[in-house]
């Protein structure tokens, strides 16, 4: 095979190592980090030619910068892993590297829709999706339905009666109860009524869970996440299919919002994704011990992760993703004042909000990750203000497990 011709991988994790090299004169063995805001041009013309898109080449760090779009390219090729598009031949898909999962989000509406459009979503969102569709977009006239996804006829009744629904957006699995819903199916319904539909792959990230695979348009993850892995940087992504849509629509919202990435956060996000395959398999196994050790506990209540039999999508799971995952959320028989006990006695695991890092974080979505949703708009979603919620790190399970017997221990029962 010539060294210019793409390398075919057998196995993802060579993928997330490999897919990409620097572009560079001085071939860095590590993508560089190019901190630099804008770019010199050879000659005057060269810089007329690329303004107008006639010849390849950067301008300016807003719109592109060699180290973000490194990023971009190893996501997308991650996501496209495998698959192939309608002709048989590799899938391309086009990826932009945002400032925050919320600046892909933005890029993704405000180059989709427009006033009078209406968005179909689930009723469990993460806390930031559900108030940018309830209070921004709403403020702009474009709508949202908020249904349970899983009740497809539900999802056609909708489709049916609203004939200004343009994009399904669906969050699996669900942030924090992990409710999962079918991604194939619900593409399949939209087809007809040229609906698009994204999915929020942020929990599941694309060794997990392949949503293109599954017959969406659009992907999008906050990168602060699973894909950094340590917590060191924030960051969003937004991919598509439609790579004549990415690069014009798409790209011309995201240069005039402003919400590109910066050089360094994408550097980190790019070291962070080698060991992502790894790191998924731990936390995953970890968090699949957790719930088992949980369930049986006097103290808990209920436990909501897809990987135990008694989740009601742990099928569905099983169906379309690798692995459950690492987050999972609990109740405590003791209600808010059992939460508060348990969370301060922590003294491994992390209280914080946010996941994804390779420790374990503990928060209260009641008080903090949804606290700016109304209280019967939580309840509503299963939000409960006993809940806790765990995004289970690679420690080793057994201080994992010890720290949470000693926080629980004596709790009402």
């Amino acid at each position: 095979m010539s060294p210019d011709q793409p390398q075919r991988f057998e196995d993802i994790c060579s993928a997330a190592i490999h897919s990409i090299h620097d572009e560079g004169s001085l071939h860095s063995h590590a993508i560089p980090i190019y901190a630099t805001s804008t770019f010199v041009f050879d000659s005057a013309e060269q810089g007329m030619n690329r303004f107008a898109a006639t010849e390849p080449g950067y301008i300016y760090s807003r719109f592109a910068n060699p180290t973000t779009t490194a990023a971009e390219k190893l996501i997308a090729a991650l996501e496209a892993f495998g698959l192939k598009d309608a002709g048989g031949a590799a899938l391309q898909l086009k990826a932009l590297l945002h400032a925050s999962g919320q600046g892909a989000l933005s890029t993704l509406c405000f180059s989709l829709l427009k006033s009078g459009d209406i968005i179909l979503t689930n009723i469990a969102l993460y806390g930031g999706t559900h108030e940018f569709f309830a209070y921004l977009l709403a403020g702009l006239g474009i709508q949202t339905l908020f249904i349970d996804l899983s009740d497809l006829d539900a999802v056609e009744q909708a489709l049916r009666q609203h004939p200004q629904i343009r994009l399904i957006h669906i969050e699996s699995p669900t942030n924090p109860l992990m409710g999962c819903t079918d991604i194939a199916a619900v593409c399949k319904l939209a087809v007809p009524y040229g609906v698009k539909v994204s999915v929020d792959n942020t929990f599941a990230t694309p060794y997990l869970q392949q949503p293109f695979a599954l017959g969406v348009d659009f992907v999008y993850h906050s990168t602060t996440k699973f894909l950094n892995g340590h917590g060191t940087a924030i960051g969003g992504v937004l991919v598509g299919k439609d790579t004549d849509f990415m690069n014009t629509t798409a790209t011309k919202t995201f240069k005039l919002l402003g919400a590109n990435a910066n050089a360094f956060d994408a550097f980190l996000l790019i070291n962070g994704i080698k060991t992502l395959p790894l790191r998924m398999r731990q936390h995953s196994s970890n968090a699949q011990h957790v719930a088992e050790w949980l369930e049986a506990h006097p103290a808990v209540a209920k436990v909501n992760y897809n990987g135990l039999k008694a989740h009601p999508d742990y099928a569905l799971s099983a169906r379309q993703m690798r692995y459950p995952g690492a987050v999972l959320s609990f109740e405590l028989a003791g209600g808010i004042a059992a939460g508060k006990q348990f969370i301060n006695r922590l003294r491994m695991c992390t209280r914080a909000v946010s996941l994804g890092t390779v420790d374990t974080l503990i928060s209260h979505p009641a008080s903090m990750s949804h606290a700016i949703m109304k209280p019967e708009e939580r309840l509503k979603a299963g939000i409960t203000d006993g809940l806790i919620r765990m995004s289970v790190g690679i420690e080793a399970v057994e201080d994992i497990l010890a720290d949470l017997e000693q926080a629980l221990s004596g709790l009402p029962v």
